[in-house]
């Protein structure tokens, strides 16, 4: 995995695409079980990049061992283009993958992805799942502070169920 590692970090296209020639795995995973697209993710890699993994057969649906999917990578990583594509290829919002009941627009609430909490909505995501906790995205959006993704999801502080938890 530290070849692909060193490759990924450095976005290095022509050197991907002769690994991958010469037999290299793109279904590698690291200590964690990160895929080698979460990787690419990770380290920011460019679309052709990420389209040269995908064409190679990544899988664009894994999920690492807490069960933190590509989708998630995508959606920390504000990756807009992989969120978009990961749908078109039928990722479901509303998918819950981790241990936790954490949902996709729990993670992009948290992170301040405006435009991703936007295309999740759009694409039928329900802020009115809960994690394991009984927490929901906007819950976790008061919790840090993202006033903006609190706008999109038509916050009222002022309704009665608005009056628990982190204010």
């Amino acid at each position: 995995m530290n070849t692909w590692l060193e490759l990924l970090k450095n976005d290095n296209y022509l050197g991907i695409k002769k690994y991958i020639q010469n037999g290299a795995d793109v279904s590698q995973t690291n200590e964690i079980g990160e895929s080698v697209f979460a990787c690419a993710l990770r380290a920011g890699c460019c679309k052709e990049t990420l389209m040269l993994l995908i064409e190679s057969g990544a899988d664009i649906f894994h999920c690492d061992e807490e069960g933190v999917s590509v989708f998630d990578m995508a959606i920390t990583y504000d990756n807009v283009e992989i969120v978009n594509y990961l749908i078109e290829q039928g990722k479901d919002v509303n998918e819950i993958t981790r241990k936790s009941g954490f949902s996709s627009l729990m993670g992009a609430a948290c992170y301040g992805r405006v435009e991703i909490t936007k295309i999740l909505l759009t694409n039928g995501a329900n802020p009115s799942i809960k994690d394991s906790k009984g927490f929901t995205a906007i819950d976790f959006a008061r919790k840090m502070n993202k006033k903006s993704i609190l706008e999109v999801l038509d916050y009222d502080e002022n309704s009665p169920k608005n009056t628990g938890y982190a204010r």
